[in-house]
């Protein structure tokens, strides 16, 4: 990637936003459970920064991928996994099929106030069984006159308590598990669809993740992106988009992780040195750092062959497989050299700690990114 000035703005932007109107606030929101989405879409939306590459007819900036990269790695400086995870599912998870499949009508009602920030989208894919086994998919839409009625459940879904729509992945008939699935727009004011409680979960508590019922719930067919058994194949397109955001967005917290305990192990004192003065220490930081910029590297080719049009799934998978594991052993080493503060929620890199094993789960687990990369090698054996 070569960063133009336009790029350089960008980042600036998006890095003092994050610092001005997420950081401040991150230990209320943590404690809550929940971050006001609407009030931090809202202000984004103003700034341009929900549609950065998507259409400017409804209300888009119309830039190459390489801005969303930048865009994602600079939200880093927000310091709060859970807002920007959420923010990810906006713009690059739950939006880019309505962009790239979805009719006017559809651009027109859901797509643009995602862009203004008027609407908090979320994407409901996973099931209770049915997580990164994507075509196991059980919920289904069956054809009523000019609707669909969809009946299931979706679980794991972010944003969920807040969305004003799902883009749902369903089945519309029954044909292979690859070419009988549709994506539809369901907004959650839909009678028959329910909200379960906020699930519970070790890390990532700002973020609202919750179960999602379906109950004979009646929606236009008009309100399906692109041509019917085409989802499956638009949300495996749109995976990818959401595997670098994931992974760009974790280059910043890394980085932080190491700075920090740089920080800290300055000042700490044992056996009358800092901790830092201890080779192995400084040794295995150093290891760290050049880790963590081999995949920034991975991450910038990736998107350079994203924009140039090629299929980067195979990079992408790599870079999520990399960033999953990285991120869980560059926050484990640093919460070490903490010491016993470590152990406490008192300190960034405890959260980091936790925030970051999701990582190597959610968009994809690391198994499954081993799987499509042994496919793209052409090491999985020939049925």
């Amino acid at each position: 990637m070569k960063f133009t000035d336009e790029h350089d703005a960008l980042y600036k932007t998006v890095k003092e936003f994050g610092e001005n109107e997420i950081k401040p606030f991150s230990e209320e929101w943590e404690k809550a459970g929940i971050y006001p989405a609407h009030e931090i879409f809202k202000k984004m939306g103003d700034l341009d920064l929900l549609g950065i590459t998507k259409d400017p007819k409804y209300g888009g900036t119309g830039l190459d991928y390489s801005f969303s990269v930048v865009f994602a790695e600079a939200l880093g400086h927000a310091c709060n996994a859970s807002a920007i995870m959420s923010i990810g599912v906006q713009t690059d998870m739950a939006t880019p099929a309505l962009d790239k499949y979805g009719s006017d009508l559809i651009k027109k009602e859901f797509l643009a106030p995602s862009i203004s920030g008027d609407y908090v989208a979320a994407l409901a894919v996973s099931e209770p069984n049915s997580g990164s086994d994507v075509a196991s998919i059980k919920t289904s839409a069956k054809k009523d006159g000019d609707d669909y009625i969809i009946n299931g459940q979706k679980m794991w879904i972010t944003n969920a308590t807040q969305a004003d729509y799902f883009c749902v992945l369903v089945n519309t008939s029954n044909d292979s598990v690859h070419h009988n699935k549709s994506l539809i727009v369901v907004p959650s004011s839909t009678p028959g669809l329910s909200v379960g409680d906020k699930i519970d979960k070790i890390g990532m508590r700002a973020s609202d993740t919750a179960p999602v019922y379906f109950d004979n719930v009646r929606v236009p067919q008009a309100y399906r992106i692109g041509e019917e058994g085409a989802g499956f194949t638009m949300q495996m397109k749109q995976f990818q988009e959401e595997r670098l955001f994931l992974t760009a967005s974790t280059l910043i917290a890394m980085e932080n992780c190491i700075k920090d305990t740089i920080e800290y192990c300055t000042e700490r004192k044992a056996f009358g040195k800092s901790i830092l003065d201890n080779q192995v220490v400084h040794f295995r930081l150093a290891e760290l750092q050049t880790e963590l910029e081999a995949l920034r590297a991975l991450t910038y080719k990736a998107c350079d062959r994203f924009v140039d049009g090629k299929d980067v799934t195979m990079l992408a998978s790599m870079a999520k497989l990399k960033s999953g594991r990285l991120i869980r052993e560059v926050t484990d080493s640093c919460l070490q050299y903490w010491g016993g503060m470590g152990f406490t929620t008192e300190n960034p890199v405890s959260q980091q700690y936790r925030d970051g094993r999701l990582q190597s789960i959610g968009g994809g687990t690391d198994e499954i990114m081993l799987q499509i990369i042994c496919k793209h090698m052409d090491t999985l054996p020939k049925k």
